[in-house]
């Protein structure tokens, strides 16, 4: 596995040199519509640094083999690789073992999996489980499904206009009927950064335990999972500048160790009999069949990336774009900005009067402008606002001020097309 390249590096100082940065990334290169590429949809997905997609051709190239099962040399490199993976995760989130790092496909299958072992053993008849009003579908719909199983109800948090969580809600919500918390730390749709430290805190002085949907934190925070004490801890790899199809669950290793298997197959066994089967050791009770190998390989190297860069380096950049969005697509006339939290990540979302979102990004795309527009898998929230859509600009490391710009000048000129 090699390290990052040089420019990645940040300075002793920690601040960070944006175009070094962006040097790194070979799809910022290109044209669009003859404009440059102005990506700014990163809460979708990231884009990938050469040191990623790098350490993935070199896996397929020189170590491709199956994992754990062959004593042969290639499965010894691959197998190495793929734990040394996860052995990056483990620091990267301070866990306190492999065995508490489980490989899944991303966030969704994270939570899918809590809810239907975990969940399946608290959950009863009566009982709740406690959400916000601004998860994401993924945080939303296996909860419901096991509450229909079970015969329970679904309880949500609600927020404020500045999309705010009202705590005090939350508390009178926390109820000996309260079997799981399932919260996002930072929302998609708005970029609220939740107060999880809190969350966690006050649902485990009831007994409560919680998982925390880190989907949209891990590439703007530094995350510690025994500093936030959380008892479950979802991920994707693709949002943070890793491949597609791989993520992480993190869990409490005594939590895991009671929880059943999710699904079954090769390498989750000890042994197999028509009458009985065995469970692996934990981490692999939960990773049947063979993994994304080279997802883990190369979401490896995407840690080692953020690492060099710097957390620190990475979240002043990324405050400071957030402040200059806010100023400069705030004033323009007749847009309004939704979500207007004091603690936020790199997201912007908000509304042109008189132009519908799905327009209004078809029109930025032209002049090389990407942004999302939609629901954002955030019905409900959307719902909260009165709205059926919002358009939104996330932004990441490699973004800047002159792309911020270049947005303005992208939705003056669309005000101007559709005559709002």
């Amino acid at each position: 596995m090699s390290v990052p390249s040089p420019s990645t590096i940040a300075t002793p100082a920690r601040t960070l040199d944006v175009n070094r940065v962006r040097q790194d990334f070979p799809i910022l290169r290109q044209l669009r519509q003859g404009h440059p590429l102005v990506y700014l949809d990163n809460a979708a997905t990231t884009q990938k640094p050469q040191v990623v997609l790098d350490a993935i051709s070199r896996y397929y190239t020189r170590d491709n083999a199956n994992v754990h099962r062959g004593v042969h040399r290639l499965s010894e490199q691959a197998t190495v690789a793929y734990e040394g993976a996860r052995e990056k995760v483990r620091q990267h989130l301070n866990a306190a073992d492999v065995g508490e790092v489980i490989f899944v496909r991303g966030t969704t299958e994270g939570v899918n999996l809590v809810a239907q072992t975990f969940g399946r053993m608290r959950v009863g008849p009566g009982d709740e489980v406690l959400v916000s009003g601004m998860e994401h579908h993924s945080n939303i719909v296996p909860w419901q499904l096991l509450c229909q199983e079970k015969g329970a109800l679904l309880r949500v948090v609600p927020f404020t206009d500045a999309g705010e969580l009202r705590m005090d809600e939350f508390e009178r919500l926390l109820t000996p009927r309260t079997k799981v918390v399932a919260v996002v730390h930072v929302s998609n749709a708005i970029g609220t950064i939740n107060p999880v430290g809190d969350i966690v805190r006050l649902a485990h002085e009831r007994g409560v335990p919680v998982l925390l949907d880190g989907a949209q934190a891990m590439s703007h925070l530094s995350i510690d999972v025994r500093a936030l004490d959380c008892d479950f801890y979802a991920f994707s790899g693709h949002k943070l500048f890793g491949p597609t199809g791989i993520g992480v669950l993190y869990g409490k290793r005594q939590w895991l160790e009671s929880m059943p298997p999710y699904q079954g197959g090769g390498d989750m066994i000890s042994s197999v009999t028509f009458e009985k089967t065995t469970y692996n050791e934990l981490p692999y009770k939960f990773e049947a069949g063979t993994p994304h190998i080279a997802g883990a390989v190369g979401l490896g190297a995407a840690m080692d990336y953020v690492a060099a860069v710097g957390h620190d380096a990475i979240q002043t950049h990324e405050a400071d774009l957030l402040a200059y969005a806010t100023e400069v697509i705030g004033s323009i006339p007749g847009v309004r900005l939704i979500g207007t939290a004091r603690r936020k990540a790199a997201v912007v979302s908000f509304v042109v009067d008189g132009v519908h979102p799905h327009d209004l990004g078809t029109v930025l795309n032209e002049e090389g402008v990407a942004i999302r527009t939609g629901h954002h898998c955030c019905q409900p929230l959307m719902a909260r606002y009165g709205l059926p859509a919002t358009a939104r600009a996330s932004f990441a490391l490699y973004n800047t001020r002159t792309e911020i710009d270049a947005l303005r000048h992208a939705l003056e000129n669309a005000k101007r097309m559709f005559g709002a």
